[in-house]
């Protein structure tokens, strides 16, 4: 016999049961504020995107990558690292901490902020330390140990990046849950296209919408990650629903 102590069930006007309602977590608008920087640091990185490809003369914003935004030798690399790679990091961090004081009783929350961490820390350390470097010195045979730790970096970021979104996946409900699984398999499926591509870059040849199936991997995620601040928002709390049961 199971001796934990269950919330009674309140009557509906109906006669139907409904589950308690969800207990409101703490601090509510220091958590607010948290999940917040994720819609914010979605929209700096798309901003900063756009800023980027804007003024890099010679670069296509269909054709190039975005890390060529931020290779060695490229003329908008400083204005990138100033203004979007360390306040990106900052501020998908703050979100991290909201979606950990979003957890309540989830532990799949608090296993979704430590990968949101690790995510944020290896993607900051790949674009500083290990950047890629130019499509046309890499033809040139200048490639190096920084430049071949790159494609590691990107390797392990996207491996957190989907293994938070696997656990992220249970926190919001299960419209979210079929929308993270739709976002997975797409961010599989171009990011094959885009690595179908990459022997092309490094030997400085042309890359049709190479950089176009790369941006739907950067936006979708992006995207992901401002619907689960929002989702959360909305489900704080966690352990009980609030929905109506027959």
């Amino acid at each position: 016999m199971n001796s934990a102590i269950q919330p009674p069930l309140r009557v509906a006007p109906s006669g139907r049961s409904v589950s308690p309602r969800r207990t409101e977590l703490p601090n509510a608008p220091q958590r607010t504020m948290l999940l917040g920087c994720g819609i914010a640091a979605s929209m700096l990185y798309v901003a900063m995107d756009i800023v980027g490809t804007l003024g890099y003369s010679g670069y296509s914003y269909a054709d190039h990558t975005f890390s060529e935004l931020l290779a060695v030798g490229s003329p908008v690399r400083p204005l990138m690292i100033l203004l979007s790679s360390i306040p990106y990091a900052l501020l998908m961090a703050a979100f991290a901490a909201g979606v950990w004081k979003s957890a309540g009783a989830r532990r799949a929350a608090r296993i979704t902020a430590l990968l949101l961490l690790g995510y944020t820390v290896v993607g900051l350390i790949t674009g500083l330390a290990f950047p890629m470097n130019t499509r046309q010195a890499l033809a040139a045979g200048e490639g190096g140990l920084r430049n071949a730790m790159h494609p590691a970096g990107t390797a392990v970021m996207s491996l957190l990046l989907l293994a938070a979104m696997g656990f992220g996946a249970t926190l919001a409900g299960r419209r979210f849950r079929y929308y993270t699984c739709a976002t997975i398999i797409g961010l599989l499926l171009f990011g094959i296209l885009t690595s179908l591509q990459a022997g092309r870059m490094t030997a400085n040849l042309p890359t049709p919408w190479m950089g176009i199936e790369e941006r739907v991997n950067i936006y979708a995620t992006m995207l992901w990650m401002a619907m689960l601040a929002v989702g959360l928002r909305r489900h704080a709390g966690g352990g009980t629903g609030g929905e109506i049961s027959s």
